[in-house]
């Protein structure tokens, strides 16, 4: 070590020993040093490890394993020469994607290391959540794409698909290996198995083949409780099994609750293996230090897709930058050794600038609502029909029953302790009276905050013997969702308010009272109608009221970014997926085995099953080149040729439907087929992003080096040159010639006809008009972007590209024109 450095080291000792300590954290800490990922040598007695991009790296060499134990050792040796032992505590070392560490430490200390010499970040830890059947069919996956895999039962063979999320609940049909062809052993991935240390049996079953858990940062947090969270990868939520299943469950599940079947789950590559990354628990969600170490493990173990189905709760508190942090750049490290990353858009919409997924290297989904309706109904004894949503039977024999108000049959109205009009506590209530008649409750803020459900609604009218039940919307806050549930006995929610009225009005006009209050006799009667069988829908897809939306920002002051997100759009909306029996993520499904539930958590699972088909095919295609199949084969048209709509809040608060634009749905919704034959594709590799980084206006040119490990090159000239398949100019004044590179993936040469069309604000045009392309060959084309009015909002456009073999490759294009 240089002289300079250990007096540096001395003096900020004996400061570390003056200041008062404050009470302990979490830090991510980078240092000096190349991670295994991009070490190229120069380190006497450590060979490069470092391989060509999208290629992956034998971690199992000894030239890997000697140089991850020199990065660790040099980790250990800073914090020991820094402080005394026991003053600290080191929860993970980062050496494959990312060069750095975790430490719980108090923030004097944390002051300490980012003077350090060789220190180039220190960055609080912070909390990650949840983004929280039939889809196969709607998608075309078992008639389109899966007989050019080989069928279901080869779709995504030997494709391991890493989930970063809640665990997995192993025994669930949609991940038991029962009567399936065995899996054979995958020398390709090198994960482990954890224990179950309840009954000492692998996670693993060959469709499983890693199960790992990651709670390093939780536990020094104080968050991590063993008996709810459990110290293995078992899912004590359901949102990870439930994602796992989307995307590679078993074909041909029955989904079955309450004596009905809903139909059969298949996940999309059905053949694929899961890898369990265990980051997410049910109480707290997550903290980044341990998601940072699952992505590291699963890159360095050898898997080919990452789902990741969470993001950020807050920003960092100490970047500005939104792709510069650790969990950006360990992703771009993983994109580095060829692993395509889906990641979901966020679930703040449907309001601007709301996405929580940022960086060109990752595939951030938005989510859509497929072709599937439940609708149910309920017929008053006056011949008005109420519509409603019910996921149940019909009343017995289509006769009606007598309605019965759950404040009217309260048995000792002094304990007002609990609400009993929320039909939570069967105790509270009048058996005698309810028994046989259909049970009326009322919708209270415990169901908003999770502590009542309609589940509970349902065991409650079931023990009390009710023939059905009825629950009341009388007040919704803005933005409140009613998802149907399924029950096992008739029951409606009355979601409108007006229509809550309508029933209210009859019930008060046909029940009467005496002078006191107390009803005399209950002559209101109803009748609850079938809600079981879905309705299928034309109008599909459409942008989900809550998923995520753009315009995507390059920094927390929310300056807008020259790239567009979300990339494209998947189912999300009402999804049948595996269910843990732990399962607390959703009161309605508690211990069921089956639940139906929305989220941009749900649309990425479905990309990265998706991405395994494409991966199978087309083994040696970069993550960029998959991306490219996906967004440029994508529709923005509905099931009925219409553009897609999306659900947006009128003046009123109340949902209305719009044209979609591309920052709602990215390139569009995802169309399997044609995805595996794209004819062109934008490839793009690290040092492509890496010129995105450095042509940001605004980027910290060291802070790049500080995650990258590499000095800027400018030669793109501006971030709107990245080689995606859109273009985005946020900042459009006069003219912007942006290029672009095609690649012929299809085999035979194809002649392209290129054309392009924009809102009348901003000129467009493409050169060449057509172009002959070779296959593996590559070639650029320009397009040209005027300002012809100032208009203050965006214009959207596309560039079309016909084949002369049938294919069609169709970017969006984007622009915010001004004066100057």
């Amino acid at each position: 070590m240089r002289l300079v450095e250990f007096w540096c080291i001395f003096i900020i000792i004996i400061l570390a020993n003056i200041l008062e300590p404050g009470k302990a954290e979490v830090y991510i800490v980078t240092v000096e040093g190349e991670p295994i990922i991009s070490y190229t040598g120069g380190i006497d007695g450590f060979e490069a490890t470092a391989v060509e991009s999208d290629e992956k790296i034998d971690t199992t060499s000894e030239l890997v394993t000697s140089y991850a134990r020199h990065l660790e050792k040099r980790h250990d040796m800073l914090l020991e020469m820094l402080f005394d032992t026991g003053t600290y505590t080191k929860l993970y070392s980062y050496r494959h994607l990312i060069n750095g560490f975790a430490v719980h430490l108090s923030p004097e200390q944390a002051e300490t290391l980012r003077h350090a010499p060789g220190v180039k970040s220190v960055v609080r830890d912070w909390k990650v959540k949840r983004l929280t059947t039939h889809t196969p069919q709607f998608l075309g996956l078992p008639t389109g794409v899966w007989p050019t895999g080989g069928g279901y039962d080869r779709a995504g063979e030997n494709i391991v698909i890493g989930f970063v999320d809640s665990g997995i609940y192993p025994h669930h049909p949609s991940f038991v290996t029962y009567n399936t062809e065995p899996y054979g052993p995958l020398p390709t991935y090198r994960g482990k198995c954890e224990v179950d240390p309840e009954t000492k049996r692998s996670f693993c079953n060959g469709k499983i083949i890693g199960a790992q858990h990651f709670a390093q940062a939780a536990i020094a947090a104080g968050a991590f409780n063993p008996i709810v969270d459990f110290a293995s990868p078992l899912d004590g939520d359901g949102h990870g099994s439930h994602t796992a299943s989307i995307a590679a469950g078993r074909n041909g599940i029955p989904v079955r609750m309450h004596g009905h079947e809903f139909g059969k789950a298949s996940g999309m590559a059905p053949r694929a293996r899961i890898a369990v990354y265990k980051a997410l628990y049910r109480l707290f969600g997550g903290f980044i230090a341990d998601v940072v170490a699952a992505i590291d493990q699963a890159v360095h173990d050898g898997v080919d897709i990452l789902s990741l189905s969470v993001g950020p709760n807050s920003p960092p508190a100490t970047t500005k930058t939104t792709y510069l942090n650790p969990f950006d750049a360990t992703l771009l490290g993983a994109v580095k050794a060829g692993v395509f990353v889906a990641q979901a858009a966020g679930n703040g919409g449907p309001f601007p600038k709301t996405l929580v997924s940022y960086s060109p290297w990752i595939a951030s989904v938005a989510a859509a609502i497929d072709d599937r309706r439940y609708k149910n109904h309920l017929t008053l004894g006056d011949g008005k029909i109420l519509a409603g949503i019910g996921l149940s039977p019909s009343t017995h024999f289509n006769q009606s029953y007598t309605l019965v108000a759950a404040n009217d049959v309260v048995l000792d109205s002094s304990v007002m302790k609990y609400n009993p009009t929320d039909c939570q506590r069967p105790e509270l209530l009048n058996k005698n009276l309810i028994k046989g008649n259909i049970l009326l409750c009322g919708y209270s803020f415990n169901f908003v905050v999770g502590s009542a459900s309609i589940k509970k609604v349902s065991e409650t009218a079931k023990s009390l013997g009710a023939a059905g039940f009825v629950l009341c919307v009388e007040t919704v806050s803005p933005g409140a969702k009613f998802d149907p549930v399924p029950v096992g006995i008739p029951g409606i929610v009355i979601a409108d308010v007006s229509k809550s009225k309508e029933l209210i009005d009859y019930y008060k006009i046909s029940t009467p009272r005496d002078w006191t209050g107390r009803v005399k006799s209950f002559k209101g009667i109803g009748k609850i109608g079938d809600g079981l069988m879905p309705i299928l829908h034309k109008s599909a897809p459409q942008v989900a009221l809550f998923s995520a939306r753009g315009p995507n920002i390059k920094d927390f002051n929310f300056q807008e970014a020259d790239l567009l997100k979300p990339d494209i759009l998947a189912p999300g909306s009402l999804i049948w997926g595996a269910w843990s029996l732990n399962g607390t993520d959703e009161p309605n499904y508690m211990g069921e085995g089956f639940a139906m539930i929305s989220g941009t958590s749900m649309a990425a699972p479905h990309i990265a099953g998706i991405a395994a088909l494409i991966k199978q095919k087309h083994p040696h295609w970069s993550p960029a080149a998959i991306k490219s199949a996906l967004m440029t084969t994508s529709t923005t048209l509905d099931r009925a040729g219409n553009p897609i709509l999306a659900q947006q809040y009128s003046e009123t608060q109340a949902m209305k439907l719009v044209k979609a634009t591309p920052f709602d749905y990215g390139s569009g919704h995802v169309n399997p087929r044609d995805a595996l034959d794209p004819g062109l594709i934008f490839d793009a590799g690290y040092n492509d992003y890496l010129g995105f980084l450095c042509t940001t206006p605004g980027i910290d040119i060291h802070e790049i080096k500080n995650y990258t490990n590499t000095p800027c090159n400018n030669t793109m000239g501006n971030p709107a040159n990245l080689n995606s398949p859109s273009v985005t100019v946020s900042h459009l004044v006069r003219t912007r010639v942006v290029t672009r590179t095609v690649t012929n993936v299809a085999g035979e040469e194809e002649t392209y006809v290129n054309t392009a069309r924009m809102d009348p604000a901003v000129a467009i045009e493409v050169n060449p008009p057509a172009m002959t392309i070779r296959p593996g060959a590559s070639r650029k084309f320009t397009v040209t972007l005027t300002v012809r009015s100032v208009t203050g909002t965006y214009s959207f456009g596309e560039v079309l590209m016909k084949g002369s073999r049938g294919h069609k490759v169709r970017i969006p294009v984007l622009a915010n024109g001004y004066s100057r």
